[in-house]
Formats: C-alpha cells, structure tokens, sequence
C-alpha cells in the first residue's frame, strides 16, 4: 500500500463499519456513550497512517479504486490491551469491504492475503476477533478453516468472538477461490 492511498483505504474502512455502529445498540441509555466511544473507533479505523507504521495494511484495487483493506499485525499490536503477540502469532484486524461491493470476494482475497504473509513470515498462529453482529464475517472465517476460540467479554459487557488459525504447510487449502480481478 502507497501512503498517498491512506486517505481512501482509511474511508472505506471507516465506512464498512458504520453500519455496526451505535444504532445497533439495544439498550438505548447506552447510544449516547456508544456514539462517542465509536466516533473514536471511526477516527482508528480511518488513520491508516499510523497503523501502517508498525503494521502491514493490504488494500484490495479494482480499476484504481479501493475496495477494502485489512490490517495484519505481524511483530506488534496497534495501541490496544490484548497483551504482545506471541512469537508465532499474527493477528487480524479492520478487515473493511465497501458495503456496496459485498459478496465479490474482496473480504475473502483480503483474508487470503493475511494467511499467506503470515506464513511468509513464518508465524504458526493467526488469530482474529469480531463482533458478535459482524454474522457474515464469521461464516467466512469459518469457512477459510479459523476454529472459534473462547469469547473476550469487556467490563462494559461488550462481547468480542475471537478465531484461531494453526498454520501449517505453504499453501492454505483455500488459496484457488481467491478471485484473480482483485489485487491484495
């Protein structure tokens, strides 16, 4: 990924989110605080800039425009509190697909694209977390061979499923469904 490409990765990532965002809370007392807590998670989403400098950012092309993008963390987590990565272990994360160019295979390449520089890298472990609403997401990574892993729950409640892969081998059973008219 090019730094002059930031910008828009950042805003399609941003956006693919939007959709999970405050209205989806059940509790309407909570929408307040949710709406500013995902206003910050936006501006992370979106600063591409600064994640790149300690993680790999794939972006998926078509015809010059960004489609989506995701975030492997190979050597170091991005500001958070889940601990160190351990020695063999990447991690997944802002994995974003233009809502509007869903069900193209973009998230899938982008997916394959993670496992393959992981074990370019020779990491053993891919891991991941989603939301509990992201049901689209999960059945994907199931399907690519992550097992579901035990659930982070927050003090606030919030409940992240979280998704292991052992990467063994060179090649992923999957990497022929990876569509040829998507660069990653």
């Amino acid at each position: 990924m090019r730094p002059e490409e930031y910008d828009e990765a950042g805003a399609v990532t941003a956006f693919a989110y939007r959709e999970f965002g405050p209205a989806t809370s059940a509790d309407p007392r909570l929408r307040h605080r949710d709406e500013e807590a995902w206003g910050e998670y936006y501006e992370r989403l979106a600063n591409v800039a600064e994640r790149a400098e300690v993680a790999e950012v794939f972006v998926a092309v078509e015809d010059g425009r960004i489609l989506g993008t995701v975030t492997l963390e190979l050597d170091e987590r991005i500001g958070t509190t889940h601990g160190p990565l351990g020695i063999q272990q990447a991690h997944i994360r802002m994995l974003g697909v233009d809502p509007s160019l869903r069900r193209r295979g973009v998230a899938k390449a982008l997916m394959q694209r993670c496992i393959e520089r992981s074990r370019e890298t020779g990491k053993t472990l891919l891991t991941l977390n989603t939301a509990t609403m992201m049901e689209a997401a999960q059945q994907m990574y199931e399907s690519l061979g992550f097992v579901r892993q035990p659930d982070e729950v927050h003090p606030d409640g919030f409940v992240l499923l979280s998704y292991s892969m052992e990467l063994t081998g060179t090649t992923s059973p999957h990497a022929n469904s990876t569509p040829s008219s998507h660069s990653a």
